[in-house]
Order: C-alpha cells, then sequence, then structure tokens
C-alpha cells in the first residue's frame, strides 16, 4: 500500500505545522532544568516575605531572562540574557508611568512594534530582545502607578533577570564569559548607538522616497499600525488582562502569510486548550499556595524544554505558567485563563486581517500596474 511523501502532506496542512508537527529531537528538558531554579527562588522569597506579587514579578523578570539561553549575539548566549535583563527593566518602568489609560501608550506600543520589526532583519537574538521588552512593557501598562512604583517594577523585573544570569552562568561554568561580557557592555552599546543611527538614516531616506530599500520597513509598518490598533482596543475595551490582545498580535504577525497562520492557529489552539485544562484543574483540585507555586514551576520548566518541539505545545505551556502564576496571588484562575484565551483570540484575529487587508493592497496594486503596461 502506498503512502503519501512527507513533503507533499507538509504542503497539503503547510497552515497547520505549527500546531500538528512535534520535532520531540528537540526537547531540551534536562539541560533547563537549572533555569528553574532562580524562578523557583523568587516565588519562595515572595511568600516566605508574605507579598506573593513581589515574588511574581521578579520571577517574571527571570523566565524571561532564562529564554535568552536559546538566543544567540556574537556567538554568545548570554548577551542577550544581559540585554534583556536591562531592557526588560526599563520598559516595565516606562509602561508602569505610562498605564493603558494614557494615549502616549498607544503611540509608544506603535514606536516599539516598528523598532522590534527593523531588529528582524538583524541577527535573530536581537529582534528576540525587542520583543520580550515590547511584551514587557504592555504587560505593565495593566498596572499604572506612581513613579516609585514604576520604579520597584522595573528593580524587580531586574533583580529576577540579574538572579538568572547569576546562577546560571554559574551553573553552567560561564561566570568568566559573563564577567567578560559585563565589562564588554560599553563596547556593545557603544556599537547599537551607531547601528541605530545608521538604521535611522536609512529608514528615513527609504520612507520619504517611497522605497523598501530596507526589507524589514514594510513588516515594521505592519507591526506598528497592528501594536497602534490593538493598544487602543485594549485600552478603549478596559478588560482585565487585555494587554494579551496586543501581545498575542506581536508574536503571531509574521513576514510572511504562511507564517502568520500558521502562528494563529497554533497560538489560539494551545490557548484555548491550555485554558480550559488549567481552569478545569484549578476547579476540582483547589491547590494551595505550595502546590501553586510548584505547577509555575513545572510549566515555565516545561516552556523552556518544548520551546522548539512544537509551537502549539509551548503556547499550552506558556498559558498554564501564567494561570498559575497570577493564581498565587490570590486571582481567580479559571477567570484568567478564560480572559487569556478571549484576547488571544481577539489579537490573532486582528494581526490575520491585518495580513490579509496588506495582501489585498499589494493584489490591486500589482493589477493596476499590470493593467497601466497594457496596450490599449
Amino acid at each position: 500500500m502506498s503512502s503519501t511523501p512527507a513533503p507533499a502532506v507538509a504542503g497539503r496542512y503547510k497552515y497547520l505545522t505549527d500546531s500538528y508537527v512535534f520535532r520531540w529531537q528537540n526537547q531540551t528538558l534536562r539541560a533547563d532544568l537549572i533555569l528553574t531554579l532562580p524562578i523557583a527562588l523568587c516565588l519562595g522569597i515572595g511568600i516566605a516575605i508574605g507579598h506573593p506579587a513581589v515574588g511574581m514579578i521578579a520571577a517574571g523578570g527571570a523566565m524571561n531572562t532564562g529564554f535568552g539561553k536559546k538566543q544567540c549575539i556574537d556567538d554568545s548566549n548570554l548577551l542577550p540574557m544581559i540585554f534583556v535583563t536591562f531592557g526588560m527593566a526599563f520598559a516595565g518602568f516606562l509602561g508602569v508611568m505610562l498605564g493603558y489609560h494614557s494615549v502616549l501608550m498607544v503611540v509608544m506600543a506603535a514606536l516599539w512594534g516598528f523598532g522590534y520589526g527593523m531588529l528582524t532583519s538583524r541577527p535573530g537574538g536581537y529582534a528576540w530582545v525587542g520583543q520580550q521588552c515590547v511584551i514587557t512593557l504592555l504587560v505593565a501598562s495593566a498596572f499604572p502607578a506612581s513613579p516609585l512604583d514604576a520604579l520597584a517594577r522595573g528593580a524587580l523585573l531586574f533583580a529576577g533577570g540579574a538572579l538568572q544570569l547569576v546562577l546560571s552562568s554559574l551553573l553552567l561554568h560561564l561566570s568568566g564569559e559573563l564577567g567578560r561580557r559585563v565589562l564588554e557592555l560599553k563596547r556593545y552599546l557603544l556599537a547599537e548607538e551607531a547601528a541605530l543611527r545608521q538604521a535611522v538614516v536609512e529608514t528615513t531616506d527609504s520612507l520619504w522616497q517611497r522605497r523598501s530599500l530596507n526589507s524589514a520597513i514594510p513588516y515594521a509598518l505592519r507591526l506598528a499600525f497592528t501594536l497602534g490598533l490593538t493598544t487602543e482596543i485594549y485600552r478603549r475595551l478596559n478588560y482585565p488582562s487585555g494587554y494579551w490582545i496586543p501581545i498575542t498580535a506581536l508574536v503571531v504577525l509574521k513576514p510572511g502569510m504562511t507564517d502568520t497562520v500558521n502562528r494563529v492557529i497554533a497560538r489560539m489552539f494551545g490557548t484555548v486548550a491550555g485554558a480550559i485544562l488549567i481552569s478545569f484543574l484549578l476547579v476540582h483540585l483547589h491547590p494551595g499556595v505550595i502546590t501553586l507555586a510548584a505547577m509555575t514551576i513545572l510549566f515555565a520548566w516545561f516552556g523552556y524544554g518544548l520551546l522548539n518541539v512544537n509551537y502549539a505545545l509551548f503556547t499550552f505551556t506558556v498559558t498554564g505558567y501564567i494561570v498559575f502564576l497570577l493564581s498565587l496571588n490570590e486571582l481567580p484562575g479559571p477567570e484568567v485563563a478564560q480572559h487569556r484565551a478571549i484576547c488571544t483570540l481577539i489579537g490573532a484575529g486582528i494581526a490575520l486581517c491585518v495580513r490579509l487587508i496588506v495582501i489585498s493592497v499589494y493584489q490591486r496594486g500589482w493589477q493596476k500596474a499590470i493593467q497601466s503596461l497594457s496596450p490599449s
């Protein structure tokens, strides 16, 4: 009996590959176990001092910085971790200061979305740092407060990230490289400043002359528009956990149509499945604080180890991590899961619509160009 060749199957279901293709050879659960130690310490300290929210914020910083181990800048896995630790601290401070009620937040989200889009033309580690900073900005905007509180949030994010940096480098015997990279940080910052100035000049020239010399410009403009739109919707709806609308749009909107649809489907499937299952567990098991912390750490570990196995599965683990984490602060877990699922569906739908509209505009432009060239 003949079977369908693998390439044919992949072509037939190309919009579902992020959902049904599992690359188990890419799992890194054993190696990533050390990345959960800083998260556990942050949560444990927060619970011990009677302020779980403090531990949650620091754990969030440690969690994000840990994913930097999966990235690379200048042949180093530590540089993305260093950059994102500082970037998250500033983004967290700025997000709290602006707050999602502010029109400035919409403008800032659009500008940072454009910046992230431009970074996609550089090595992958840079784009990842930019994406995490935008996400941190959006999450922090949900908690508008005084400058002192904004400074405290930024400091906690930095503390969690720094703890992840130090502990993981010690456990991986990379403390020497960490010290060397930190000492070279000024050189990297000067190089990035020069690259930023050059990118601004090239982008301004390209936009002024209506040319896309840099292939990242159209994508960056789409991201800026989408982030501005979804942040405004988040601001107007005043919906709990509404920041997941722009965050979802940010992570699923890709330069290509196939990649965008792939991510939209996988993101929605993983989030909804995670929300349903985690809500069921929370409703029927009624876990205590220690159990919630343990489940948060467990799903963080799964997130690290299964990142490159399957995107829908990764989204499932991240949903579990977030729901259990927020439940530590006495937030109703099932409601958190429901809000995250609804916001994910809204954000994914908007991102997909934007991509389809852009394709439609391009097609009409090409048709007009062809008609103008054809003899009358």
